[in-house]
């Protein structure tokens, strides 16, 4: 589990949607000068799920105190194999027969992710959501990696579970129901108040689900989901956001438009990441020239 300290940027899903993920960077900041904490699913569904990932993980390596990267549902071989990321490696290094190669190592780090970040001792970060099995912070604490997230149990349901607004949250009712989306669980509003005393937080935040405005509050704003690829897949016509947590852990939304240039992708089976690397020192010094 990450213990970080705010102030801090938050952000939800990406899939895929490098462009936006610059414009992200543009107007909120970029590392080093803000600290950021990703809630996962870095890839599938959009078109540059490699320049999002390699983009992240280069800043997480040169940046490593001030980029915090949590795993993802989509973070999964058994998912990524299917909604877009394996079908890009392999076509995009379709040329040195290195695709398949790639995306097993991908698979190997993602393994290795942290599920949960706690910020302050008074916000907790997942991908997902809540578990009938989460009694206690230590749980989350002796979470031990690499993790296979196919196996039912607890870091499943962080990266796949989700508030029910539906459902009911009377003295007798269930915390927890089976989910639609045949794995994990969903649950309702006293779950949630129930885990904050728990783990001794004021808020959760969590990712996994397009939201209209980008952010929406659940269980008396003691959850917030937070959604950051504008437009998804190009059908939503969704706005993005990104959570800023002052050093008072008070909590603000920026609301990310779709980028309106996205690049036309190179030739699909060939990729330069020095690019991304040459990206990322001038974002720094851009930020150096911007504080002198």
């Amino acid at each position: 589990m990450y213990e970080i300290e705010a102030p801090l940027a938050i952000v939800g899903d990406i899939h895929g949607q490098y462009p936006d993920l610059m414009k992200v960077f543009s107007t909120c900041g970029n590392p080093p000068t803000q600290k950021y904490l990703f809630l996962g699913d870095y890839v599938d569904r959009g078109r540059y799920s490699l320049e999002t990932i390699c983009c992240l993980f280069t800043m997480k390596a040169k940046y490593p105190t001030r980029v915090y990267l949590l795993r993802g549902n989509h973070e999964s071989g058994a998912i990524n194999r299917v909604y877009g990321f394996y079908d890009e490696c392999c076509e995009r290094f379709k040329k040195d027969l290195l695709g398949l190669e790639l995306w097993h190592t991908f698979q190997r780090v993602f393994s290795y992710l942290p599920l949960v970040a706690r910020i302050g001792l008074r916000i907790i970060c997942m991908h997902g959501g809540l578990s009938p099995e989460l009694h206690s912070i230590d749980q989350l604490k002796n979470l031990t990696r690499p993790i296979d997230p196919n196996d039912a149990g607890l870091h499943t349901d962080l990266l796949w579970s989700d508030p029910d607004l539906e459902m009911p949250s009377g003295p007798n009712d269930p915390l927890f129901g089976p989910s639609e989306r045949g794995i994990s669980h969903k649950f309702n509003k006293t779950a949630v108040n129930n885990a904050c005393k728990a783990l001794k937080v004021d808020l959760i935040v969590r990712a996994h689900q397009v939201v209209q405005d980008g952010y929406e509050f659940f269980a008396n704003r003691h959850m917030v989901t937070l959604f950051s690829a504008p437009n998804y897949c190009g059908e939503f016509n969704n706005k993005a956001a990104v959570m800023l947590v002052d050093v008072n852990h008070q909590c603000k939304f920026v609301n990310i438009a779709a980028s309106s240039n996205t690049p036309a992708r190179r030739s699909r089976n060939e990729t330069d990441l020095d690019d991304i690397d040459a990206l990322i020192d001038q974002m720094s010094d851009s930020e150096n020239s911007t504080d002198r």
